[in-house]
């Protein structure tokens, strides 16, 4: 009886550790609730839009045609943004927009279920590239690389993010 015992105990602490495991494997999402337009990210304590720019949310998807801007044309969004949904929207720093890559993730580097519809492409940070001033920092969903040789003027995505 006590050999039996020792074995179930045995077994039993496997199983859990294993049902533990595969929880893990789920963590990164588990990070993230959606909110319709928005999404919390909890890791960073953060609010993104569901949807980039020029893109709108309608029937749990983002829908229309992503837009791309030259740096120079984000703070008149940013100010539309603000005065449309409320609040402080930015742009994202290069390691906030880092954090929602997903390298799993197989045509796009991004969670399509809780971003959908993401354009496997460069999104601008707010950053510029110490080592190269005239260039800023961009977060490629196609890769889910990061670049820092983008100047203002090309046209890349962008996805708004408000501290929480």
């Amino acid at each position: 009886m006590l050999l039996f015992k020792k074995s179930f105990n045995i077994i039993s602490t496997f199983i859990i550790l294993f049902l533990i495991s595969l929880n893990f494997n789920s963590v990164w999402a588990n990070n993230f609730i959606s909110r319709g337009h928005y999404v919390i990210d909890l890791a960073q304590k953060l609010e993104w839009l569901t949807c980039p720019v020029g893109m709108v949310w309608e029937n749990k998807t983002c829908v229309g045609d992503p837009v791309k801007l030259r740096f120079d044309e984000i703070n008149s969004v940013i100010f539309q943004a603000n005065e449309q949904l409320k609040g402080k929207w930015r742009l994202p720093k290069r390691e906030e927009l880092e954090k929602i890559v997903c390298s799993k993730c197989k045509t796009v580097k991004i969670d399509n279920m809780i971003f959908p519809n993401t354009p496997p492409e460069s999104f601008w940070t707010s950053e510029k590239n110490p080592w190269q001033p005239k260039f800023m920092w961009t977060v490629n969903f196609y890769t889910g690389h990061t670049f820092g040789r983008f100047p203002g003027f090309i046209p890349n995505y962008v996805r708004l993010v408000r501290d929480r």
